[in-house]
C-alpha cells in the first residue's frame, strides 16, 4: 500500500544537531515519515512516530517550498560560523516520493549554488541518490554519501525491511558513486546477518571507507529502543538469534579487515561524523 502523502509548509528546516550527531551543527530532514518503514528504525520510538495515529511507513509529509527556506537559513547559519549538516536523521531523503517531488534534489541545488554548508553527509539506502551525481560532483569534498548496505542477503533484507530497495541495486549504486568520484562510504548499519562473501561484495564496488554500527551502539538508547520494537522475534523466526548480540558486529568487522585498510573501517558514531 502506498503511503498517504501530505504537503506542509515548514517554519524551519535546519535543526540543531544533538546527541549522536553532536559533531554536526545541524540536521536536515526533507520529509517527515519514511515509506521504507524498516522494522528496526529507531525513529519508530521517537515522538514524530509515536504521536501519530497512523502506522509508521503509512504516511509521509513533504516539506513544500523548502529550497527557498533553506537558502535563507543557510545564510543566517553561516554568519555564526562553519555549517555542517546531517541529512537525514529521521527519514530517508531518497524514499519513493522523491521521484515525484524532487525535493531533496532542490535542496542539494541550493547547497551547490552557495558556499554553505561547509559539509553535508547524505545518508540514504536508495539507489535514487545516483540521479543527483551532477550536483554531488559540484559539491565536491563538501559532501559524503553514506549508503546503507546492512547485509548482502536478500532474504534477510526482505525480513527486516521489505519495502527498502534490494541489496544488489544498492551495491550497483555505490559502485556508480565511486566511479563518478563522489566521496562515499558503505554503512553496514545496523549490522544484520550476512554471508561470508559480504566483505568481498562491498570491495567489488570500489568503496574504500566503511562504517559498522549496530542496534546497541547506534539506536541512541544502548539497544533499548530496538528491544521495544520486538526485533528479536525476526531473528528467531530466521533461526539467526545468535546475531542479535552485542558482539555480533565484531564478526563482520573482522571479515571487513581482510578486505579493507583497518583505518578506513570506522565503528558507530565515528563513521558518521564530518
Amino acid at each position: 500500500m502506498l503511503p498517504t502523502v501530505t504537503f506542509k509548509a515548514p517554519k524551519q528546516l535546519l535543526n540543531a544537531a544533538t546527541g549522536y550527531l553532536t559533531g554536526y551543527t545541524h540536521t536536515l530532514n526533507p520529509y517527515s515519515g519514511c515509506a521504507f518503514a524498516c522494522t528496526y528504525c529507531y525513529v519508530r520510538e521517537m515522538p514524530v512516530a509515536k504521536f501519530r495515529p497512523e502506522p509508521w511507513g503509512s504516511w509521509v509529509d513533504v516539506k513544500s517550498s523548502a529550497a527557498e527556506l533553506l537558502a535563507k537559513e543557510l545564510i543566517r547559519a553561516k554568519r555564526k560560523g562553519s555549517v555542517s549538516i546531517f541529512m537525514s536523521s529521521s527519514t530517508d531523503p531518497y524514499q519513493p516520493v522523491e521521484y515525484r517531488t524532487g525535493l531533496t534534489r532542490s535542496l542539494l541545488e541550493t547547497m551547490a549554488e552557495g558556499d554553505a554548508p561547509d559539509f553535508v553527509l547524505l545518508q540514504t539506502r536508495s539507489p535514487l541518490v545516483t540521479r543527483d551525481i551532477d550536483l554531488l560532483q559540484r559539491l565536491g569534498t563538501r559532501v559524503r554519501v553514506s549508503l546503507t548496505i546492512e547485509t548482502d542477503l536478500e532474504s534477510v533484507r526482505k525480513a527486516f525491511s521489505p519495502a527498502a530497495p534490494p541489496i544488489p541495486a544498492r551495491l550497483r549504486a555505490l559502485r556508480k558513486l565511486v566511479e563518478a568520484g563522489i566521496p562515499a562510504q558503505a554503512a553496514v548499519s545496523p549490522v544484520l546477518p550476512s554471508s561470508d562473501g559480504f566483505a568481498q561484495a562491498l570491495q567489488d564496488t570500489g568503496v574504500t571507507r566503511l562504517v559498522v554500527d549496530d542496534f546497541f551502539m547506534g539506536d541512541g538508547s544502548l539497544g533499548r529502543r530496538t528491544e521495544r520494537l520486538g526485533i528479536r522475534r525476526i531473528y528467531e523466526s530466521l533461526g539467526l538469534e545468535a546475531w542479535y548480540d552485542r558482539d555480533a558486529y565484531r564478526q563482520v568487522l573482522e571479515q571487513l579487515k581482510q578486505h579493507f585498510l583497518e583505518e578506513r573501517i570506522l565503528v558507530s558514531q565515528a563513521g558518521f561524523l564530518p
